[in-house]
């Protein structure tokens, strides 16, 4: 049975869909509005809203896909590989009805809400291209926390041919066992960590993070409990003072870090802050209107797809930056609307007194 399934599917016809991913993905990076099946068969009468909900529900796409299609435009050796998750809001669906919803804290709202949670891998070469090269969408189903989640997406993309020199993450991904994930992979990190994390700075005794008497401009070598030694950092951020720990496969090499090492390693964790906000901005990630798990999935897929094709044009240099393309599409109609209809012709319609 199975080897008549595979004659058939080899002889099967070239899709007819009229709907596809290039055609859903440049959709999502033009559309003001929210992104349903309805309005795209509105903006093209050709694809009915079938067309589309089916294309959602079809297709397969999976993190693999996502990078072998961008791989080519990336330098795979020596960048930084940042881990985050974002919650993609869904504050009026409900969770009985609409697959993959949850509480998850959200550091917009300072507050568990209800949404999707997407967790990225997001990689920086060293020629400054940003992509993302693996995501999960986190799902109770398969009882799996986000940490497993990073450790799972790390194993597999270095697996595809990725060679970062530097894996950086907040104060969530900063366990031990992410922390041996990585150094077991040979790669350097920069992680933030609560303040109550527990170092010894002499042997025999432990103090919180926070306890220590001082924090030089190059950081300070202490020894992180069941860990090993780590280069610890402090900065001011909104009146409070936050903790990083920067670690190296060859311990050697931890001497030789300093500051300047460790403001290049933060700002570039900094860009997959950017790219939640563009995400969400830009590429229309949480205004799907659909329910089923797999139609979700496919949306995101393709919500990513919009935001890699937003940084190739930047990087050549179609646009200035991710936000262009959209502030610019309806320049010339607005313009044409404007001189259609002018002040003087406004002020000449007449208003009913009671309207």
């Amino acid at each position: 049975m199975k080897i008549l399934e595979r004659k058939m599917r080899d002889k099967s016809k070239p899709s007819t869909a009229k709907c596809n991913k290039d055609i859903y993905s440049a959709y999502l990076m033009v559309e003001p509005n929210n992104a349903s099946c309805l309005r795209l068969s509105e903006i093209m009468p050709e694809i009915s809203h079938d067309s589309v909900n089916r294309f959602l529900l079809r297709e397969r796409f999976t993190a693999f896909d996502l990078f072998t299609e961008n791989k080519n435009n990336l330098d795979l050796v020596g960048g930084f590989l940042s881990i985050d998750d974002s919650v993609l809001d869904k504050l009026y669906s409900n969770p009985k009805h609409t697959k993959l919803i949850g509480y998850f804290w959200s550091g917009k709202h300072h507050k568990a809400v209800k949404g999707v949670n997407l967790i990225t891998l997001f990689y920086t070469d060293v020629n400054g291209v940003c992509l993302p090269v693996s995501y999960r969408l986190y799902d109770k189903a398969q009882d799996k926390t986000k940490n497993d989640y990073f450790r799972e997406m790390l194993t597999e993309v270095i697996s595809w041919g990725l060679s970062p020199k530097t894996v950086t993450g907040d104060a969530w991904y900063s366990g031990l066992m992410n922390l041996k994930h990585v150094r077991k992979h040979g790669l350097d990190f920069l992680f933030g960590i609560e303040k109550d994390r527990l170092i010894s700075l002499e042997k025999g005794s432990y103090i919180q993070v926070s306890e220590m008497p001082e924090f030089p401009e190059d950081g300070k070598i202490v020894y992180l409990k069941e860990y090993g030694n780590v280069r610890v950092f402090r900065q001011l951020f909104k009146e409070a003072y936050r903790y990083y720990i920067m670690g190296v496969a060859n311990l050697s090499d931890l001497e030789n870090i300093a500051y300047a090492d460790f403001k290049v390693a933060h700002d570039s964790h900094w860009q997959i802050e950017c790219y939640h906000r563009a995400l969400k901005q830009v590429c229309n990630i949480e205004k799907f209107q659909v329910r089923k798990s797999n139609a979700i999935k496919n949306h995101v897929y393709c919500a990513l797809c919009a935001f890699c094709k937003l940084e190739i044009m930047k990087v050549k240099q179609i646009v200035a930056n991710w936000y262009q393309v959209q502030r610019q599409l309806f320049n010339e109609v607005i313009a044409e609307f404007i001189k259609q209809h002018s002040i003087a012709d406004i002020a000449e319609i007449k208003v009913p007194v009671n309207a």
